[in-house]
């Protein structure tokens, strides 16, 4: 499977990127199956660089902050306005009350919202398929209600943190995967709130204790510099680190 940073500034659209996207290739019956991470603020665009919008075949929201969500409002213009007519559902799968968070973004009655343009589907608590991927999920430690997602091909296993603070789901979720896309959105600093959200060696530590192969820290605010992130995080994991950029691609 192949992944693509898409957006990866943290908590808000920064002036080289845009709030966390990720996409999520595979192959699935015969053609490339497009799963998307998240579609935070600013992210439709650049996305576009990448896939056909009419191609993507599901969205997986870790929680619902507008860097994580917000841009599914653009999504739902693309499918329901577009020339060539509507696109009908595309599954969405997200905490619970997703599908009431959206209507009221858009300011759209919550009875129907959005649920003409996508199939809003509460993130299970047993591992699940999404087309080519076995997706699993842990609350992690970040209000509100978020998600940890761990997906693999059969073949190989990507992780992906969502917001959190360091945590033992998260550990849990993490172990023994061939990549770990972490968020470092603190710097190391006595005064960070808790339960919200990593450091770099915060990320590094959870990938040493998972005993991941790769690590990429992500969800860096503008207003920290990636590589003094990267440094804070480098000698606590000995395997690959490497921070994440827009049109950055792994290939799993």
């Amino acid at each position: 499977m192949k992944l693509t940073v898409v957006g990866c500034s943290g908590s808000l659209p920064g002036p080289e990127s845009a709030a966390s996207c990720y996409l999520l290739e595979a192959p699935y019956v015969g053609r490339t199956f497009q799963l998307l991470l998240d579609l935070g603020s600013g992210a439709l665009g650049p996305l576009q660089r990448y896939v056909d919008l009419a191609e993507i075949d599901a969205v997986a929201l870790s929680h619902l902050h507008a860097d994580h969500c917000l841009d599914l409002c653009g999504f739902y213009v693309f499918r329901k306005y577009r020339p060539d007519g509507p696109l009908g559902q595309l599954p969405v799968y997200g905490p619970a009350g997703t599908a009431e968070r959206m209507a009221r973004a858009y300011d759209l009655d919550p009875a129907d919202g959005m649920r003409a343009e996508f199939d809003f589907r509460a993130l299970p608590e047993q591992p699940f398929a999404i087309g080519p991927f076995l997706v699993s999920v842990a609350a992690v430690a970040h209000p509100p209600p978020a998600y940890a997602l761990r997906l693999t091909d059969g073949r190989r296993t990507l992780v992906y943190s969502g917001d959190t603070g360091p945590c033992t789901a998260l550990d849990t979720l993490a172990a023994g995967c061939d990549l770990l896309l972490a968020e470092a959105a603190f710097r190391d600093r006595p005064d960070n709130p808790a339960h919200l959200h990593m450091t770099g060696r915060e990320a590094a530590e959870t990938a040493a204790r998972a005993g991941v192969g790769r690590l990429v820290l992500t969800h860096i605010p503008p207003w920290y510099s990636p590589a003094a992130v990267l440094a804070e995080a480098a000698p606590h994991f000995d395997g690959d680190i490497d921070l994440a950029a827009p049109g950055n691609q792994y290939d799993l």
